[in-house]
């Protein structure tokens, strides 16, 4: 963090009530370069078509035009280039939105100046679109609440169309709570009506931000730091009879309880609080269960043989027990990823079955690597033994293929192998990393 967004940072945590009113001058060509440069060289052009190669030649006169305009409150961003990309594991597609590159360059700019205000601002039960944090810190911190906390009952939510839902009154209001620039307000409120272009037509935005500008992950914690967790902290954990614990990722959070009586409020009262700003639960993925280290004796009086799982982050969580028969929280890669994975690297194996064995390696285990570093968390490597497997025999299978005489033995196989390894399974997250990553 540059000087200036660390004096920021400095006076943000010292007066949590203070507005920023002098905040553009932040907003420099220094920075801008910086946050253009942070883009990956391939990364998708907007509605103008300019590629980052040629916003990156012709930064010079664009820089100084997108400045001007922002410092006399003229900026009017183009609308973003909507595109649509499947939903993990559903036939359905969700809407993107693609910002031109000067206009993301801007917006990284401006959310690395807020975000030195807002990170002073934050409770630490918020991970997603955060600096220093992600999803595996919220997995530990999840992991560390249920096995060192008074935990019986855990409520499971996602938010339905959230990025979608938002709304931009109560946005803007939220946002007027620390930040009184005009210039950066002015940049805010554009960005929310900017609209987007599909198939030629202007689509209006009245609602929402899209996903896929830089500023829309800030926007969205500023929205439900408000919204949930604030209200979460000062509202609701006062007046609960046991202890209780928000874990928030984006739009995606669990709340664990003590008492069932108190998760039973909270789940009561919490539709009322989001209807108020605009937000609904998505009732497939939202639920209260029995969770913790009594949960197996609640199934048993039930009938049941095992107590419920619990979804979040792409793990299937459940109860079990340690080897001196202790409770213990498992986890393992839910189905629909863990068939999501297998079936992109199956495609990936058939789009290169031609090429040579090296390459053909290579491009498996960028994939199986990429894997890994996501699901290799504490307790899950059966499952990703399970996928390192699976590649292999499809694999073996993909070789055969390459012509009606080139049946590959198990034998032959290995041998390949030998000159060509597929990565192992390997903990990125291992137990003894677990407490370093919680945050509590």
């Amino acid at each position: 963090m540059t000087t200036g967004l660390e004096r920021i940072a400095d006076k943000a945590r010292r007066e949590p009530t203070l507005q920023f009113t002098s905040l553009a001058h932040h907003l420099t060509s220094e920075r801008l370069w910086q946050a253009l440069h942070q883009m990956h060289r391939d990364t998708a052009p907007g509605v103008d078509g300019v590629a980052h190669d040629e916003a990156v030649d012709t930064f010079p006169q664009w820089s100084r035009e997108v400045l001007s305009a922002v410092h006399r409150k003229g900026y009017h961003p183009p609308p973003v280039r909507r595109v649509w990309i499947p939903k993990p594991g559903k036939d359905a597609k969700r809407p993107l939105g693609v910002p031109t590159i000067a206009d993301r360059a801007l917006q990284r700019s401006v959310a690395d100046v807020l975000s030195a205000i807002y990170e002073q601002d934050f409770l630490p039960v918020s991970f997603g679109g955060r600096p220093g944090r992600g999803a595996h810190h919220a997995l530990a911190t999840l992991h560390q609440i249920l096995m060192t906390k008074p935990v019986n009952w855990v409520f499971e939510a996602d938010l339905k169309n959230f990025f979608g839902s938002l709304d931009h009154g109560w946005m803007m209001q939220f946002m007027a709570q620390r930040v009184g620039d005009p210039r950066v307000l002015s940049l805010i409120r554009r960005w929310l009506k900017a609209g987007a272009l599909e198939a030629g037509e202007l689509q209006p935005s009245d609602r929402g931000t899209p996903q896929g500008g830089s500023i829309s992950g800030l926007l969205s914690n500023v929205y439900l730091h408000y919204v949930l967790d604030l209200w979460f902290e000062k509202a609701i954990k006062p007046r609960l009879a046991g202890e209780a614990y928000l874990v928030r990722y984006v739009d995606d959070f669990v709340v664990c309880f003590e008492h069932q009586r108190d998760a039973e409020r909270f789940q009561a009262v919490l539709s009322q609080r989001l209807n108020k700003f605009g937000l609904t639960l998505e009732p497939t993925k939202t639920r209260l269960i029995a969770f913790g280290r009594h949960a197996q004796h609640r199934a048993e009086q039930q009938g049941r043989r095992k107590p419920d799982t619990l979804y979040f982050l792409g793990f299937t969580h459940y109860c079990t027990r340690n080897r001196k028969g202790g409770f213990m929280v498992g986890r393992k890669t839910e189905k629909s990823r863990q068939r999501r994975t297998l079936q992109r690297l199956q495609a990936r194996m058939r789009d290169i079955l031609h090429e040579r064995i090296e390459d053909q390696a290579y491009w498996i285990n960028q994939l199986l690597q990429g894997h890994y570093a996501y699901f290799g968390v504490a307790g899950n490597w059966w499952s990703m033994n399970q996928v390192y497997l699976a590649v292999l025999r499809y694999w073996r299978r993909m070789l055969s293929r390459r012509s009606q005489k080139s049946q590959v033995s198990w034998q032959a196989f290995w041998r390949i192998l030998q000159r060509f390894p597929l990565k192992r399974p390997k903990m990125s997250v291992p137990y003894t990393a677990l407490p370093h990553y919680a945050i509590l």
